[in-house]
């Protein structure tokens, strides 16, 4: 790994000093590439996964690239959701205070004109574009002077049906600006779109080494309808740390959640029909393991970055490539270890096959037992394949399954509360986020600039 400093990348004593009073002491792989070419100005397209520290890569370079003096907004980051954008806002404040520049937050679910007095006298904006429509129609503040753009999780940002918004908000902003442009992915639209945006970009594809690379082990368990909540149940008695589940929709995890405290399961659920301090309040205790489970939707867990997370379990599968891997990138996070488990059911057999495929978990998807009940008839037997991998599969083999998140756990393939056995064989791969698999270690990281 590269021993080059916060200070070798060009930033000041002061934000360098704010970032070592927090326990941040050497940038992360995205950080090293991005950093530098912010504070020279230069707009940047960076494809990074979720977990990999690039809050820090953008928020540590707008500290040192505007001025106290400047008038506000000088710069403007847009989120898709609450909870990304205030995780963006409490990571960024105390880099943004060594520079005696101010950050606010712009989200719905709160007060307008509280919201809307503390953001006119902001330097730096953090919004997600349907309140910051909503404020600006308002008049109350202008994006006129808006230096620096950044928009972070551009990719989910559009596929949740912000583009007009965002090409709206974009065209307010001055054209002589400089833009970041973060994103899971760069291809297709996306790439299109980021090319509009942003002048003669710098473009970065973050490919993590050493200790940063992302070692999560992968499993996919058969389970028919009635055996679904047995097989969870199972999952969550076994030893582990904090678990992230994800269902398909509002209603679904709030009646997950009232079986889970049924069955004696501390759990607590985060959906858009919350209200902001609902989702603040079940957050904060599943932060702060007073609760060991969040049972979320996709749109409601976006922003989510919790350090303890050792499982995330889609009780009801991903609809595509994309949404697996934003799911699963929610542990295994700046150099930790995770485990992801995906439950399938005779119904979504072929739509999880195709993102093990695209995803090359071949070996993965291989080791449940999936493969050949795709082929067979409904009510087949059920099976559990494991094995840490992804975008990039292979590996070597390893006759055990490996702890996550440093911590000493029982394996996770063993089921209890009547759930269905499943058969149990591991593969253990380190993979980096850009995409090749690789040897690598695990274990808990000191605490550096991580989300």
């Amino acid at each position: 790994m590269s021993s080059q400093s916060f200070a070798d990348l060009g930033v000041s004593d002061a934000v360098c000093t704010a970032l070592t009073k927090r326990g941040f002491t050497e940038p992360f792989a995205i950080q090293r590439l991005v950093i530098a070419d912010v504070l020279a100005g230069r707009d940047v397209l960076a494809k990074s996964p979720t977990g990999s520290g690039k809050t820090l890569a953008f928020m540590v370079p707008i500290a040192d690239r505007i001025e106290a003096t400047d008038r506000r907004p000088a710069a403007l980051i847009l989120a898709p959701t609450r909870e990304l954008a205030t995780q963006i806002v409490e990571e960024g404040r105390a880099v943004a205070h060594a520079r005696a520049l101010s950050v606010a937050a712009v989200y719905g679910g709160v007060g307008l004109e509280k919201q809307a007095k503390a953001a006119a006298k902001a330097h730096i904006i953090v919004a997600t574009p349907g309140r910051l429509e909503d404020q600006i129609k308002r008049r109350a503040f202008s994006l006129a002077n808006v230096q620096l753009l950044v928009l972070d999780e551009a990719d989910r940002m559009l596929d949740m049906g912000f583009r007009p918004a965002v090409d709206r908000i974009v065209a307010q902003c001055p054209r002589q600006r400089q833009t970041l442009f973060f994103s899971a992915t760069l291809d297709g639209d996306v790439g299109q779109i980021a090319k509009a945006y942003t002048t003669d970009p710098k473009r970065h594809e973050q490919v993590a080494v050493g200790t940063q690379a992302v070692d999560i082990e992968h499993r996919f368990v058969a389970v028919d309808n009635d055996q679904r909540i047995h097989a969870l149940l199972g999952e969550l008695r076994a030893k582990r740390d904090l678990a992230l589940v994800f269902v398909r929709t509002k209603r679904g995890a709030d009646r997950l959640v009232k079986r889970l405290n049924s069955e004696g399961i501390d759990a607590v659920a985060m959906h858009g029909d919350k209200t902001q301090g609902q989702r603040e309040r079940a957050l904060a205790s599943f932060e702060s393991f007073k609760v060991d489970t969040l049972v979320a939707t996709d749109v409601a867990a976006r922003g989510i970055d919790v350090d303890g997370i050792s499982h995330v379990i889609n009780f009801d599968p991903p609809e595509d490539r994309d949404a697996y891997v934003h799911r699963i990138g929610r542990t295994g996070r700046a150099g930790r270890t995770g485990i992801g488990v995906t439950f399938v059911g005779p119904e979504s057999v072929g739509d999880v096959a195709r993102i093990a495929a695209d995803l090359r978990l071949d070996d993965e998807w291989a080791l449940s037992g999936l493969a050949a009940a795709r082929h067979a008839p409904r009510g087949g037997s059920n099976g559990g394949g494991r094995g840490r991998g992804g975008q990039g599969g292979g590996g070597r083999k390893n006759g055990s399954s490996g702890s996550s998140n440093g911590s000493n756990r029982k394996s996770s393939g063993s089921s209890s509360s009547g759930s269905s056995s499943s058969s149990s064989s591991s593969k253990t791969v380190s993979y980096g986020s850009a995409g090749g698999a690789r040897n690598g270690g695990s274990g808990r990281r000191s605490r550096s600039a991580g989300r």
